[in-house]
């Protein structure tokens, strides 16, 4: 069974900073392109970050170019998204994804950890 689980939201002041962490199991996440996808209330989910298989490659939203950074760790099985001068904007849900790089499409994401940017 494929599991993806997000940690690390939280409540942050605008200018602050969040590291998310995703554990992954019940598939080859080596082998797996994976993404970060964000979801603001009343909002539909919007597509953030990429990381190809082995983490040579990356790519970004344009609003968060800059302030964002994704990173992997294969022998932990283990994504990342290390998150910076973090914006009001920015509050969401954050989920981790199964993806493709090149197309953003995502084929299964996890439950999701909550970011509230706010002073």
């Amino acid at each position: 069974e494929v599991q993806l689980v997000e940690s690390g939201g939280g409540l942050v002041q605008p200018g602050g900073s969040l590291r998310l962490s995703c554990a992954a199991s019940g598939f080859t996440f080596g082998s797996s392109d994976m993404s970060w996808v964000r979801q603001a209330p009343g909002k539909g989910p919007e597509w953030v970050s990429g990381i190809n298989i082995g983490g040579t490659r990356t790519r970004y939203v344009a609003s968060v170019k800059g302030r964002f950074t994704i990173s992997r760790d294969n022998a932990k099985n283990t994504l990342y998204l290390q998150m910076n001068s973090l914006e009001p904007e920015d509050t969401a849900v954050y989920y981790c994804a199964i993806s493709n790089y090149n197309t953003r499409e995502y084929t299964y994401k996890g439950q999701g950890t909550q970011v509230t940017v706010s002073s």
